[in-house]
């Protein structure tokens, strides 16, 4: 399951966050703010395709296609490429023909030079060409590899934080099923804030989770946990080096997997190597175990590791080394990087669901990239898809179903790490669907080099929901920014009509699945304060959950944030924001600076 040629030396972690870029505020605010993006809807002229090699010819940007038929386009790896869709924002041609290129069949001329038909036989007719649409419309279906409705998203089972992945809403409902309601008063206050510790210089806390009576954030060299309502210290875990990994999966016993440096840093910058895994309670703050392995690549020293993940009863962790999974209970290895896999190596894995590893083979500069679903006792795989030419990275957004985002041939242009996503069957490696995802148009964020990174991108309801870009609202005032959340078919790759607003000067930034619905931050304007909404995956129409004070002492307090920087949480009427990176303070707050949190929370009848 193992090796690449040799990483490179230790370096800071990537400043880059989760969510979509920041933007400036109106001058006398700080925080947030939104640059204004080109008129949204605006014609555009179609870019060129660039990448020719996903399975088939390639129409202009923008434009729908048809299966060609009857020659059967070349394939991929073997995989069928489905048909492209037009991009949301783009209007439909009305002159294209429907279902997939079947068009009605123009009536036979009626008989005796052109007289008309009889009643009767204007039936027949009609009879005959309602077969023959039924049946056209039936095979372009079937070879699209929609209609079952099988790839909904199964729910975690209260495993997952900030998950992407979706529960079952039940048959083939859409929508619905989540466990967030809305409060008689949604009006929030500011619960509690934390500063930042003094750190001597950049220092990664990415991670974050919630419990029934907890927030638990990293500290330095430390993971602590803080009161829900008060905010108030309950345990600290003292740790031998800094966190360096954290699962965004967690046991439904509130049991994580972090990992962590095995020494303390010395003196700014001195990173130690990632390599110690261990499983924490987070209702306790106990270290249950914590190991680490050696081989493959790292010969004889520590495996070093850039994130780890959670499966059923496996914790995987994968980096530049390679990947090592382990059992959960008590650590015990179940597979660990290889001295023969020095051409191959798991550079991660997404957990939750499934298990799903992303293995890259060859040169460093134009690799293999393997998308495997793992069985996550033995580590064999179940299926694989080969990602297509130009793909150097792959993140998972899913595991089951199994969706992948890569920026293939660096195409996306945005740092988004995402041009394309991929729709794949997990239990058979084929791939249902690519969307493309234009740098323009959406807002979803993956962290390349890191497989479990995704955010704004959610799974459920056999749904992809992605944000748009903000683009002018309906005023053209300065500040006036909004967007919108859409949906692709995993099935087909189209978007489905339905689609959830943020409102002028809002912005949607959506947070995790909720059953079948969207939990999703509207960050604000100047004025005003942020709202929680509970989006439902099929109307997509949105209910209040929570909503910020506009008081500007406590709406600078929010906005200290960046929304490229920061990890945003909702359960149960408790709404928290926390850094991912803290550094020594920039100016002193005496000086007239902004203070700088660690996190701070907000809450509804709590």
């Amino acid at each position: 399951m193992t090796q690449p040629p040799p990483p490179p030396p230790n370096q800071p972690p990537d400043p880059q966050g989760g969510f979509g870029a920041p933007t400036p505020p109106p001058p006398q605010q700080p925080g947030y703010g939104y640059p204004q993006q080109p008129g949204y809807g605006y014609p555009q002229q179609p870019p060129t395709q660039v990448d020719q090699g996903y399975g088939q010819p390639q129409q202009p940007y923008g434009y729908p296609t048809a299966p060609q038929q009857p020659q059967q386009p070349p394939q991929y790896g073997g995989y069928p490429q489905q048909p492209g869709q037009p991009p949301y924002g783009y209007p439909t041609q009305p002159q294209q023909p429907q279902y997939g290129g079947y068009q009605q069949p123009a009536p036979p001329p009626a008989p005796g030079g052109g007289k008309k038909l009889s009643a009767q036989l204007q039936i027949v007719i009609a009879a005959v060409v309602a077969v023959v649409l039924i049946i056209g419309v039936g095979i372009w279906y079937a070879n699209s590899g929609g209609g079952d409705g099988g790839d909904e998203a199964k729910g975690t089972g209260g495993t997952s934080q900030g998950s992407s992945a979706g529960g079952d809403t039940g048959g083939k409902g859409l929508g619905g099923g989540g466990k967030e309601k809305a409060p008689a008063n949604t009006r929030a206050k500011l619960a509690f804030q934390v500063p930042e510790p003094k750190v001597a210089d950049i220092t990664d806390v990415s991670g974050s989770w919630i419990t029934d009576k907890a927030f638990v954030k990293p500290g330095v060299n430390s993971l602590v946990a803080y009161d829900l309502d008060k905010g108030t210290v309950l345990w600290t875990l003292p740790l031998t080096g800094q966190v360096c990994g954290a699962s965004r999966h967690v046991t439904a016993d509130n049991k994580a997997p972090i990992l962590f440096e095995a020494t303390k840093r010395v003196g700014p910058r001195y990173y130690q190597p990632c390599t110690e895994v261990g499983v924490v309670d987070l209702n306790t703050g106990k270290l249950l175990w914590s190991t680490s392995v050696t081989g493959g690549s790292a010969g004889d020293q520590k495996v070093r590791f850039n994130e780890v993940t959670l499966s059923g009863a496996t914790v995987a962790a994968g980096g530049t080394d390679g990947g090592a999974a382990f059992d959960l209970a008590n650590g015990n290895p179940r597979w660990k990087p290889q001295a023969n896999d020095q051409n191959c190596y798991d550079m991660g894995y997404g957990g939750g669901e499934g298990l799903v590893a992303v293995r890259r083979c060859g040169q460093y500069d134009s690799p293999k990239v393997l998308i495997q679903n793992l069985n996550p006792v033995t580590g064999a795989p179940i299926s694989q898809y080969q990602m297509p030419s130009g793909a150097k990275y792959a993140s998972i957004v899913s595991t089951k179903p199994l969706v992948v985002a890569s920026d293939v041939g660096d195409t996306a242009g945005d740092g988004s790490g995402i041009s394309d996503f991929f729709s794949i069957d997990e239990k058979t490696g084929k791939l249902k669907a690519k969307i493309t995802a234009d740098a323009d148009q959406y807002a979803a964020r993956c962290r390349s080099t890191e497989v479990e990174s995704c955010s704004q991108a959610l799974v459920g309801n056999g749904r992809l929901y992605v944000p748009t870009e903000e683009h002018e609202g309906s005023t053209g005032e300065y500040g006036d920014e909004t967007n919108e959340v859409i949906a692709f078919d995993l099935a087909t790759g189209r978007t489905v009509p339905e689609k959830a607003d943020a409102g002028d000067k809002y912005t949607l930034v959506p947070l995790r699945m909720d059953g079948g619905n969207l939990i999703a931050y509207k960050a604000p304007p100047y004025d005003k304060g942020g709202r929680i909404v509970s989006i439902d995956g099929g109307t997509m129409k949105e209910t209040l959950l929570l909503e910020n004070p506009g008081d500007k002492s406590i709406h600078d307090v929010e906005n200290s944030f960046s929304l490229n920087g920061a990890e945003l949480l909702y359960r149960d009427g408790r709404f928290f924001i926390s850094e991912t990176m803290v550094s020594k303070p920039r100016q002193s707050t005496s000086a007239g600076g902004i203070k700088e949190y660690l996190l701070v929370s907000f809450s509804v009848g709590h």
